[in-house]
């Protein structure tokens, strides 16, 4: 069976994210790191997991087109470069820089961007991506500790971090269908673009995009794209695999690195319903207190997964930083979680729910996950992921994503 699309993607959690759309109408398989041997699984999409968007630019680039390489050696028929659905990138890439590079190694002439996730509230009108009613810079994610972003306008922010001249793609075009799509990437290619920004308002600009699309251009953005793609060569046929759900026997723990909004929201919400603790003191040693943090979880009842959290406002991140100037307070965190998911793997834990990317890249990375198996989605963009050579499951949970139930609704998949 050939390879269909084959996603690149600069972290963990948006892997699952575009993985878990692309598997309402195809068969996916999401590997994480890229692979040294060919694909043994039969599918008509493979995602590769990354962790590499805020890593240098030399890294990311390095990293995507092995995966690129690994792909086409597959004999995938077309690229995606999977990105955050708000444009998440350090000041000097990595979108630009890896999109740049993607394009010489396939020879395209141009590169789609279409972050938009209207089902997520991810819009972009007239060139500006918007997060619900609000522009990406006014949103809460302008005070993202790792990505910052104080600009709306994708136009300006692809041309400041890439080679080329972006153009936009304008709503109005798109609603006039796919003649006149096709008709207008002509014309911004003979004006010297070579990367287009889509406009989208909802899920039906993003079909008219899919069935538009030739298949000469490389592929970029968010996963709505993605499951439109899928779902427009199907005819939204039913998925091709089977959706799992962990047993409710095993026991998990809840893990949150992510300082957004709505985890913020989500952990004063679980908060109130299960054992939580605040891992405040992973700067002093950091091992022995891991540990005595996985025995704190290990102690507590099993009847609800216990909780531990390092979620604060943007402004105490910044007062941590600037308290402890030179150490990356991240890291340190991301490291501790790690660590403590380890730990508690060793000890028969066999269900992590998991919130924030660079905590969910790492995590996955410590345990030695290869690849996963799609299970049920607990909210759009969140599915339930099963380890690919043993009953370990996942949920990996981008920032912003799902609602103040989160953690609670996770549980609720488990069966009998």
């Amino acid at each position: 069976m050939p390879i269909r699309l084959g996603v690149i993607a600069d972290d963990f959690t948006g892997a699952t994210d575009i993985a878990s759309f692309i598997a309402a109408a195809w068969r996916v398989v999401q590997l994480n790191g890229v692979p040294t041997q060919p694909l043994s699984t039969p599918a008509d999409a493979v995602v590769i997991s990354l962790k590499t968007r805020s890593c240098p630019a030399t890294e990311a680039v390095a990293l995507s087109l092995q995966g690129a390489r690994w792909l086409r050696e597959q004999g995938c028929d077309q690229l995606y470069f999977k990105y955050c659905s708000t444009f998440d990138s350090t000041a000097h890439g990595n979108i630009g820089p890896v999109t740049d590079a993607l394009l010489a190694e396939t020879g395209q002439p141009l590169a789609v961007l279409c972050p938009a996730l209207p089902v997520n509230g991810r819009t972009v009108v007239h060139g500006y991506l918007f997060v619900f009613d609000q522009l990406l810079s006014e949103s809460s994610l302008r005070h993202h500790p790792v990505t910052p972003m104080t600009d709306a306008n994708l136009l300006r922010l692809m041309d400041a971090q890439s080679a080329w001249q972006t153009g936009l793609l304008p709503l109005a075009c798109i609603r006039h269908g796919q003649a006149a799509i096709r008709q207008h990437l002509e014309t911004l290619q003979q004006q010297g673009c070579r990367y287009v920004v889509a406009d989208t308002l909802d899920s039906q600009d993003l079909a008219a995009l899919a069935a538009a699309l030739p298949a000469s251009v490389l592929l970029t953005g968010g996963s709505g794209l993605g499951g439109a793609i899928a779902a427009h060569a199907t005819g939204q046929r039913a998925a091709t695999q089977p959706q799992e759900t962990p047993p409710r026997a095993g026991r998990g723990v809840v893990l949150s690195g992510s300082c957004s909004q709505m985890t913020n929201q989500q952990v004063a919400r679980y908060r109130q319903q299960a054992p939580a603790l605040d891992i405040d003191r992973c700067r002093h040693d950091p091992d022995a207190y891991a540990r005595a943090l996985a025995e704190w979880v290990r102690d507590q009842p099993d009847a609800t997964a216990p909780l531990l959290y390092a979620t604060d406002a943007p402004d105490e991140v910044q007062r941590l930083r600037q308290r402890y100037p030179g150490e990356d307070i991240g890291a340190m965190i991301e490291a501790c979680f790690a660590r403590i998911a380890t730990l508690l793997c060793q000890q028969g834990f066999c269900k992590f729910i998991v919130a924030g990317v660079e905590t969910s890249s790492l995590i996955a990375q410590q345990l030695g996950v290869t690849g996963f198996d799609l299970g049920q989605t607990i909210a759009p963009g969140v599915p339930l992921v099963r380890d690919l050579q043993r009953p370990l499951w996942l949920a990996l949970k981008s920032g912003n994503f799902g609602d103040p139930d989160f953690f609670s609704k996770a549980q609720e998949l488990y069966h009998d």
